[in-house]
């Protein structure tokens, strides 16, 4: 079977900024936010302090993953130049979002440079709480003005949009007016990270929360839905549990197989993280095969 990872990241260094201040690299795939705690980001076999495309073309190889989709957020740093690199060097295996604050003076320069010098194809926008754009200021209100002129722009350049919203019970986690914005872009293509990061007993939140996304124009990625579920181990019962009910609600065909690697490496193999979604029965060889590769090489690798 083929396999797209619809959701990963490299970065020349970690240079993050979250609701902990500043997260810098300090060697060895660890990190340290400014309260001082130092946690293992990402596997040391795959960089020191940040991870090349070619540490995710190893693992990639070594799992028979084809393409991989580079997604940007605080957590890592942006990495918007980094990014456009690896996806030059490399036009076969990658393609991925440039993301920008849209707080930033400038962004009307910025906007320019990402999108019409360097030519990407989709922008995301990392929303949460932990290390989003309300990590570190009041709430962003997902169909209020500033990010309807995210919007705008993007519908005006064909940009397709990539949403992290963050976790359920958080303010960032805007369901209704993210389906009204929706509603309102429906010439836009959107993308809902982590299948909406639902945890252990958010079961039937995700179940209402799916039922008001059901459009024609979005999309989710299932990266690190197997990590929200911790302590809980592979075989993840909750993740598969989640993924039941979201076939059920917006269709396999809507789904797309996603691992957030690197960092979601330093916790669990490659091999688990898709093997929780194969081995259960949930889904036939056909619809397999469209959370593996049909629907990201139609979202995302299209001319």
């Amino acid at each position: 079977m083929k396999i797209i990872d619809a959701h990963a990241h490299v970065a020349q260094y970690i240079a993050g900024f979250t609701s902990r201040g500043e997260l810098r690299a300090v060697g060895g795939g660890k990190a340290q936010y400014s309260t001082g705690e130092i946690f293992q980001m990402f596997p040391p076999e795959m960089g020191d302090i940040g991870v090349s495309p070619e540490a995710l073309l190893k693992v990639m190889d070594e799992n028979g993953v084809e393409k991989a989709v580079l997604l940007q957020g605080n957590w890592l740093g942006f990495q918007n130049e980094y990014t456009y690199e690896a996806i030059k060097k490399y036009p076969s295996r990658f393609t991925g979002a440039a993301t920008y604050d849209p707080f930033c003076v400038k962004t009307d320069e910025i906007r320019k440079h990402l999108f019409n010098d360097l030519g990407f194809k989709a922008v995301k926008f990392e929303l949460s709480n932990g290390s989003g754009l309300m990590a570190n200021r009041p709430p962003v209100y997902l169909d209020g003005a500033v990010m309807h002129e995210c919007y705008s722009h993007a519908r005006e350049k064909g940009l397709t949009v990539v949403l992290d919203i963050g976790r359920p019970n958080n303010p960032c986690w805007q369901v209704d007016a993210l389906s009204n914005a929706i509603l309102k872009y429906s010439e836009i293509t959107f993308v809902i990270c982590h299948l909406l990061a639902p945890q252990r007993g958010d079961t039937e939140v995700l179940k209402e929360a799916l039922k008001k996304l059901v459009k024609p124009n979005v999309y989710f990625d299932i990266s690190s839905l197997a990590h929200n579920q911790q302590p809980e181990k592979y075989p993840y019962p909750t993740a598969v549990e989640h993924l039941k009910n979201a076939k059920a609600i917006v269709g396999a065909d809507r789904l797309m197989f996603g691992t957030d690697m690197p960092c979601n490496l330093a916790r669990d193999s490659y091999a688990h993280l898709k093997d929780y979604i194969i081995n259960f029965d949930v889904f036939s060889e056909s619809e397999l095969e469209d959370i593996f590769y049909n629907t990201a090489q139609r979202v995302y690798f299209k001319s």
